[in-house]
């Protein structure tokens, strides 16, 4: 079967083609290995160079194709629709999926519409939370070419039920959380993890990774060490990612700060602490996003506290004493010195993402029958 997937080319700071990056790469990749023959059609907005990359080979057959609007030629955007489409009325789809942002959503829709095949929605993150969703009539859009969907994949079960009962869509909705590498993420030597960082090893340490952002829910991170830090002198706090100048993280001999890491080395850092720490906000954001950190950490073994929130109260709903009540910091310093005191590892298995694809593409195929 031809596939056509549709994507911007950045995706949570990386280049989906160059880095063979998580959730936008690997469902086109991993379908092409099942013996489909997939094109990926991605649009920069940070203008990388345009061109094709083949990776065809004796396994599968996967072309991405990029284009960029650089300078004044930005308003080209306005065309790119219509150029997708002559692309696809050449390259002749059986089916097209369209992931990533609203326009893409939009124009997916649009181009199966026009060239009369079956349209798959891929949603990883509730797209009205986006900067784009403030510009009038991108909700209304959104949610008119979600309903025009045969499919719709979702990062989460929350994220799925909006799109049910608030979006109305009839087709089958199925959530799809994004997985993580399991050859980069997986247990490891601890001492030779701490090392690595610089870190004792007869100290206590926790942590997180990612946008230390107050938007993102650091800040009740940094007021639960507050409190921590005088009660438990043994623990040391550890953080890893880029931050806002007018928010740093603590200047303190007791907190670590890594910079931003490259991805492989997020996993060293996991399995250098002894406590994980996914702090997100009640906000439309965090009631239907999926972090990919949780995976991650649970991947490398890494005991974790939790915000008690959206995705996240289903994936550790048998673990009740890891979650902590999301913004409150009182409660997640409780939930870190319980962790501590009496660590409980939590028993969830992760899938790579063959095994998430291979359930998905009998849904996918059926669509063009």
């Amino acid at each position: 079967m031809k596939i056509a997937f549709l994507c911007k080319r950045q995706y949570m700071s990386k280049d989906v083609i160059l880095d063979k990056y998580a959730r936008l790469y690997e469902i086109p990749n991993q379908l092409a290995h099942l013996g489909h023959q997939v094109e990926c059609f991605c649009l920069s907005y940070q203008s990388h160079h345009e061109g094709t990359w083949d990776e065809s080979n004796h396994e599968k057959k996967l072309i991405w194709h990029s284009k960029s609007y650089k300078g004044l030629k930005k308003l080209g955007l306005f065309t790119y629709p219509f150029l997708l489409l002559q692309q696809l009325k050449q390259y002749q789809p059986d089916i097209v999926i369209a992931a990533s942002d609203i326009p893409h959503i939009v124009w997916g829709a649009w181009c199966a519409k026009q060239l009369k095949v079956p349209f798959i929605a891929d949603l990883y993150d509730n797209f009205e939370g986006f900067g784009q969703a403030r510009i009038p009539g991108m909700k209304h859009l959104l949610r008119q070419a979600v309903c025009q969907a045969q499919l719709v994949t979702t990062t989460s079960q929350p994220l799925a039920e909006l799109v049910i009962h608030d979006y109305a869509a009839q087709a089958k909705v199925v959530s799809l959380p994004s997985t993580v590498d399991l050859t980069t993420f997986r247990s490891g030597n601890k001492s030779n993890a701490r090392e690595r960082f610089g870190l004792l090893p007869n100290k206590q340490y926790i942590g997180t990774a990612g946008g230390l952002y107050k938007d993102k829910g650091v800040e009740v991170i940094y007021q639960a060490w507050e409190k921590l830090k005088h009660e438990m002198p043994n623990v040391h706090l550890v953080l890893a990612g880029p931050y806002q100048p007018d928010y740093p993280p603590p200047a303190e001999e007791r907190v670590h700060y890594l910079g931003s890491l490259a991805h492989h080395e997020i996993s060293t850092l996991f399995q250098a602490l002894d406590l994980g720490i996914i702090s997100i906000l009640d906000t439309p954001f965090g009631r239907y996003c999926f972090p990919q950190k949780a995976y991650e950490m649970l991947a490398c073994d890494l005991p974790v506290v939790v915000a008690n929130i959206g995705e996240m109260s289903y994936l550790f709903r048998d673990s009740p004493q890891v979650l902590f009540q999301t913004g409150n910091a009182n409660d997640l310093a409780s939930k870190i010195q319980q962790q501590l005191q009496s660590p409980q590892q939590q028993s969830i298995a992760v899938e790579d993402w063959a095994t998430i694809i291979q359930r998905l593409e009998p849904m996918i195929t059926a669509l063009k029958f």
